[in-house]
């Protein structure tokens, strides 16, 4: 499954036309998939985008956005099915944006996935690893730990909708219940809508966002407007009978706070390998996968193997997902993060697992360092990079070029895999670095987003 990467990225920068979905008659063959999962075909000199078409098929198609040299469709029928398709799970798959990918094996899922972060290596970075590490991969199904679920209030129906978006639409799904989410959160979805139903901010109630933690459920309302009495009553009645917690929302993700129980259990994930028990807010970043999680930051411990005596930087830190794992090795071990609320969490986080002093912490955007950087902050051994998708262009190329200060090893966990190969580009061909080896990490099954891990070592290094 070849991707059509470049070509792809390219959509969103470009004025669409959009068109009443009008099938084509003539059959088209499936040559590839691209970044976002659609297959990608050719016909009448274009490149024909198609939801829901998988590599190998057949198939006419239905166009919605037409350009002189790109039309972006939804597949019509099925002539020749691939032997990697199967039955989506959920009822709702093809209605709500969620997933993307459910009409796919989840080995093939997997597969493609590898071949995307390779394409994005070969052609964006100009590089190729020298070995592909085995996917990561576990539960496909009820694995998402957080979730964003938008809620509106139908004034036609007099009725309430909790869920994600439609495709391709600000709607909001018609849903009952959820696949990717844990059951226990899928079956608050009806009782969800009757709630905010019966509420006099109904229609000032956008979004409800989960967090899942080891101890505790928590669901924070973003309110626009303050709960009246009768409000409160009916979400302490909804939070007993639930077993979850309610905090609430009344502007940014800082202004969260808990609403019932008070005394609820502190949220939190672990990491049982290496006896660490992580404390959160419900808005700051965790990854939505836990197991995966667990096994992400068992792959970057193997691969960075920290030492005592070493001294490993962690850039991106954030709670101190992987600066406490490291810290617990024996290392010393200093995150950088530019959210000073970030890092006053990954300190109390540090010093309430026992590694305060292992552990460091240390403020600066890393996306404005100079270069050079690295030199001035010391000597260290290894390195590891764990930014958001814009990537680490900035702290890449704040790294020496072949000094005796640049670390030896360096460790790239990547959301996007076209900025992971942009920096690799700048490691391997400005840095000297070799790209040792790479592979993905299937945070989120059924759909297109590619989690990945790069290696990289100093061309010298033994």
């Amino acid at each position: 499954m070849a991707i059509a990467g470049k070509f792809s990225r390219k959509l969103s920068k470009t004025a669409d036309t959009c068109l009443p979905p009008r099938e084509r008659a003539i059959p088209v063959t499936v040559e590839s998939l691209d970044q976002e999962g659609r297959g990608v075909a050719h016909a009448d000199g274009k490149v024909i985008f198609i939801e829901g078409a998988l590599p190998g098929e057949i198939v006419t198609y239905n166009a919605y956005r037409k350009k002189a040299s790109f039309e972006l469709a939804q597949v019509g029928q099925v002539l020749k099915p691939s032997f990697a398709r199967v039955s989506p799970q959920c009822s709702y798959f093809g209605l709500c944006g969620g997933c993307s990918m459910q009409h796919l094996d989840v080995r093939a899922q997997v597969a493609s996935k590898q071949r995307v972060l390779e394409d994005n290596l070969r052609h964006i970075g100009r590089v190729e690893p020298e070995l592909i590490l085995p996917a990561v991969h576990g539960e496909a199904w009820g694995y998402r730990y957080r979730a964003r679920l938008s809620v509106r209030y139908v004034r036609k129906k007099d009725a309430v909708l909790v869920g994600f978006h439609e495709k391709r639409s600000s709607f909001v799904a018609d849903m009952q219940g959820c696949e990717v989410i844990p059951p226990r959160v899928s079956d608050l979805i009806m009782p969800l809508r009757q709630l905010v139903a019966s509420l006099s901010i109904r229609e000032r109630l956008p979004q409800i966002e989960v967090s899942l933690g080891e101890n505790v459920d928590v669901l924070v309302l973003r309110i626009l407007e303050p709960l009246l009495p009768e409000d409160e009553a009916l979400l302490r009645n909804f939070a007993d009978r639930h077993r979850i917690q309610f905090f609430l929302q009344p502007g940014g993700p800082q202004s969260a706070f808990p609403f019932y129980p008070e005394n609820a259990p502190e949220l939190s994930y672990i990491l049982p390998e290496f006896d660490i028990v992580m404390p959160f807010h419900p808005t700051e970043f965790t990854q939505v996968n836990p197991a995966m999680n667990r096994m992400l930051v068992r792959r970057v411990l193997s691969l960075l193997n920290p030492q005592p005596g070493e001294r490993i930087a962690d850039l991106f830190c954030g709670l101190g997902n992987f600066t406490l794992p490291i810290a617990r090795r024996g290392a010393q071990v200093v995150g950088y993060e530019g959210s000073t609320a970030l890092l006053q969490r990954a300190r109390e986080n540090a010093d309430c697992n026992g590694l305060a002093s292992n552990a460091q912490f240390a403020e600066a955007n890393l996306f404005e360092v100079k270069e050079g950087w690295m030199r001035e902050q010391g000597h260290f051994d290894k390195l590891l990079i764990d930014p958001p998708r814009e990537g680490a262009i900035a702290a890449a190329t704040s790294i020496d070029e072949e000094g005796d200060t640049s670390p030896r090893r360096i460790v790239y966990v990547s959301c996007n895999p076209a900025t992971l190969a942009r920096d690799a580009g700048v490691l391997v061909h400005r840095k000297g670095y070799t790209l040792k080896a790479a592979g993905v990490i299937n945070m989120f099954p059924h759909t297109a987003h590619v989690e990945s891990i790069a290696l990289f070592e100093q061309a010298r290094a033994g």
